[in-house]
C-alpha cells in the first residue's frame, strides 16, 4: 500500500532553482511534502499539536471499530443459521451492537474532523502569509516580469489544495494501511495464507494500475493548470487595460486571445476527465475479481464443512470495507500528486531569489542631515546595457535639485536606486551620510517621499489612500493632509466626502486629482527627503500649474529631489543635473545653464518652441 503515496524523488534536487527548470517529479512529492511538515506540526504551538494527536487516536479508534463490525454481523448470521431461542436473542444482540459500532465509527470520523479542522485551516493560513511575505519582497525586477493572474492563481491554487491533501494523507491513506495489514492477520488466521495472497496480489495490482493511469492523468492535469493560469493572466490583463482595449476597438482581439487559451484549457480538460472512466473500469475489474474468487472459496470451503454462512459474510464485508477506500485511491492519489504540485509552485514563489536583501545586523538609518549623493554610480538592468556610466552628484540638505535629460538618459532610474529597488552594479548611493547598502530598507524608505508620474490608488475610499502614507494615521491628519495639498475642494463636492469610493486603481478620479491624493498620502507620511518623479508630466498646463504650486509649498523645509520632463517646471530649483546616456554632462541653476549654451540650452529653445506651436485654447477647441 505504501506504493499508492507519491513517488520518492531525488533528495539532490533544489527547490530555489527549480523555477528555471521543467517540472519534474522530484520536487513535487517527498521534498515538498517534508518542505511542509513544520507547518503542519508547529514547534511553537503545542495546541496545534494536540489536536493532532487526538485525531490520530480517534482514527485508530474509528478503525478498531470498524475492524471489529464484521465479526458481530458474522456471528449474528450464524446465529440466525439456527432455531433455538438462544440463537434469536444472540443475533439481535450482535445486530444491535453491529449497528451501534457503525454510529460509533462515524461518531469518531466526526470528532476526528472537528479536532483537525483548525489544524489546517492554520496550517494554510501560515503558508499563505510567507507567500505574501516573500513577494513583498522581491525585487523590482521580478514584479516587473511577473503575470498577476497566474501568480494569483498559484496561491489559490495552493492554499486550496493544502486542506484536502492533509485529510486524505492523515485520514484516508494511513488508515487504509492499518486496515489492510489488520485484514491481512485476521484473513491468515481465520481461511489460511491462500486468501492473504490472494488479497496481497489483488491490492498490489490495484495500486499499480492506479499510479499508472494516475501519472499518465497527473500530466494532462499539469497541462490544464498552465493553460488555466494563461487563459486568466489574458482575462485579468485585458480588463485591467479596459481603457486602452476601448481606444484601438480591440474587444474582438481580446475576445479571441482569451477565447483561444480557454479553448486550449477546455480540450486539456476534457482529455482528464475522459481517462477517468478508463482508471475507473481498470479498478473495478481488478476488484471485482477478487471479491468473486474470494467468496467462491469461502463456498467451496462451505460446501465442504469448514467454512459457515457467517464466514461468506465476514470475507465479503472485509473486502467492501477494504475496497471502499481503495475505489477513490485514483481521485485520492491523484489529490495528493496535485495538492504536492500546486504547493510546490508555492514554494517555487517562495524560493524565488531576493534579489535586494539587508546586510545581517543591519542598522536603521537615523538621518541628522537629510542629504542625498550619488558616488561614481554605475548601473544596467541587464547585462551588457549600462544605464547609468560612474554618475556622481550631491543634493545639499534643504535644497531643491532637478534632473533633467534626454528619453533613456537614466533620470527614473536614480529614483529606483534611491529606494533601493535595486544595487548599484559599482559605486555608492548615500542617505544622510549613511550607505543605503549597510541601513536597513524600512528605514530608508520611511524617509523618502514620493510623488510619482502615474500615482496609482488602491480600490478603497480616499481617506484610506490618503491615510496609507503613515501607518496608524488618524481623521485629524487625513484632513489636513487633504488641506495642504489643496484636495480639499473635491472633498467638499463629494457626497460621501472622504468615504467615496476611488475605483480600480483610482480610475474614478481625474490626473490632477489623484496627483493630489498622492500628496496627500506624502504629506501625511512627512518625510525629509522628496522624491518627484516627473509629477506633473501627464497634466494639462491649468492643472499642472495648480500642482507645482502645491509642490513648491511642500517642498519647503525639505530636500527634494525633482525628476522633470518638461524643463519650466524646474526653472526655480537650486541645482539642475544634466544627464546624458547616464552620464552628469552639465549641472547648475537655470540661468547659468541658458548662458553656457549646452544641452540644457537646447532642451530649452525646443521645448520652448513646441510650446509657442501650440495651438491656443479656443483654436484647439474648433
Amino acid at each position: 500500500m505504501g506504493q499508492a503515496m507519491p513517488p520518492e524523488t531525488n533528495p539532490a534536487a533544489d527547490p530555489a532553482n527549480s523555477h528555471k527548470k521543467t517540472r519534474a517529479r522530484d520536487v513535487e512529492s517527498w521534498p515538498t511534502l517534508k518542505r511542509f511538515l513544520p507547518y503542519l506540526w508547529p514547534k511553537d504551538n503545542p495546541g496545534l499539536r494536540t489536536r493532532i494527536a487526538i485525531a490520530m487516536a480517534l482514527v485508530l479508534a474509528a478503525k478498531a471499530v470498524t475492524l471489529a463490525l464484521p465479526f458481530a454481523y458474522k456471528g449474528a448470521v450464524d446465529a440466525m443459521s439456527g432455531t433455538t431461542r438462544e440463537g434469536v436473542t444472540v443475533a439481535l444482540a450482535l445486530v444491535v451492537a453491529y449497528a451501534l459500532g457503525r454510529f460509533t465509527s462515524v461518531a469518531f470520523d466526526n470528532l476526528r474532523n472537528i479536532a483537525f479542522e483548525r489544524v489546517g485551516q492554520v496550517a494554510t493560513l501560515h503558508l499563505a502569509e510567507d507567500v505574501f511575505h516573500r513577494l513583498h519582497r522581491l525585487s523590482l525586477r521580478f514584479h516587473l516580469a511577473r503575470r498577476t493572474g497566474e501568480v494569483t492563481k498559484i496561491i489559490e491554487r495552493g492554499t486550496k489544495s493544502i486542506d484536502q491533501m492533509l485529510y486524505f494523507l492523515l485520514f484516508n491513506i494511513a488508515p487504509t494501511i492499518i486496515e489492510l495489514i489488520a485484514v491481512g492477520v485476521i484473513f491468515y488466521i481465520n481461511f489460511g495464507i491462500e486468501l492473504v495472497a490472494a488479497t496481497a496480489v489483488t491490492v498490489v495490482a490495484y495500486v499499480w494500475v492506479t499510479r499508472a493511469i494516475t501519472e499518465w492523468r497527473t500530466k494532462l492535469r499539469r497541462e490544464m493548470n498552465d493553460l488555466d493560469g494563461k487563459a486568466l493572466h489574458r482575462a485579468v490583463d485585458s480588463l485591467l487595460n479596459y481603457e486602452t482595449v476601448k481606444y484601438f476597438g480591440a474587444e474582438h482581439r481580446e475576445e479571441a486571445r482569451y477565447s483561444n487559451a480557454a479553448r486550449a484549457y477546455a480540450e486539456a480538460a476534457i482529455k482528464s476527465e475522459n481517462s477517468v472512466g478508463l482508471l475507473n473500469m481498470a479498478q473495478a475489474v481488478i476488484t471485482n475479481a477478487l471479491v468473486a474468487a474470494a467468496m467462491a472459496y469461502t463456498v467451496w470451503g462451505w460446501s465442504k464443512g469448514t467454512l459457515t454462512v457467517g464466514d461468506l459474510v465476514l470475507v465479503n464485508t472485509y473486502l467492501i470495507q477494504l475496497f471502499r477506500p481503495l475505489d477513490v485511491l485514483g481521485w485520492v492519489y491523484r489529490t495528493i500528486r496535485q495538492g504536492l504540485i500546486d504547493m510546490a509552485e508555492m514554494f517555487r514563489l517562495i524560493d524565488t531569489d531576493i534579489e535586494v536583501k539587508d546586510k545581517p545586523g543591519a542598522p536603521a538609518l537615523i538621518i541628522r542631515k537629510p542629504t542625498v549623493v550619488f558616488d561614481n554610480v554605475t548601473f544596467g538592468y541587464d547585462p551588457g546595457r549600462t544605464i547609468l556610466n560612474g554618475l556622481s552628484f550631491e543634493v545639499p540638505a534643504g535644497s531643491t535639485t532637478a534632473i533633467v535629460g534626454p528619453s533613456g538618459a537614466g533620470k527614473s532610474t536614480i529614483g529606483r536606486l534611491l529606494f533601493r529597488f535595486y544595487d548599484p552594479l559599482a559605486g555608492r548611493v548615500l542617505v544622510g551620510g549613511e550607505d543605503i547598502a549597510t541601513v536597513t530598507q524600512h528605514s530608508l524608505r520611511a524617509a523618502i517621499g514620493i510623488v510619482p508620474q502615474d500615482s496609482v490608488l488602491f480600490n478603497e475610499n480616499l481617506a484610506y489612500n490618503i491615510a496609507y502614507g503613515a501607518e496608524g494615521a488618524d481623521e485629524a491628519m487625513v484632513e489636513q493632509a487633504a488641506r495642504d495639498a489643496a484636495l480639499m475642494a473635491l472633498v467638499e463636492r463629494l457626497p460621501d466626502r472622504f468615504e467615496t469610493m476611488v475605483g480600480e486603481r483610482g480610475l474614478k478620479l481625474s490626473g490632477g486629482e489623484k496627483q493630489r491624493v498622492a500628496i496627500a498620502r506624502t504629506l501625511v507620511k512627512n518625510p525629509p527627503i522628496l522624491l518627484l518623479d516627473e509629477a506633473t508630466s501627464a497634466l494639462d498646463t491649468r492643472t499642472e500649474q495648480e500642482i507645482l504650486g502645491t509642490l513648491r509649498r511642500i517642498a519647503k523645509g525639505r530636500t527634494t529631489l525633482a525628476i522633470a520632463h518638461r524643463l519650466s517646471t524646474i526653472a526655480d530649483a537650486d541645482n539642475i543635473l544634466v544627464l546624458d546616456h547616464g552620464r552628469l554632462v552639465e549641472s547648475g541653476d537655470h540661468n547659468t545653464l541658458l548662458a553656457r549654451g549646452g544641452l540644457y540650452a537646447e532642451m530649452w529653445t525646443r521645448q520652448a518652441s513646441e510650446r509657442r506651436d501650440e495651438p491656443a485654447p479656443a483654436e484647439a477647441a474648433e
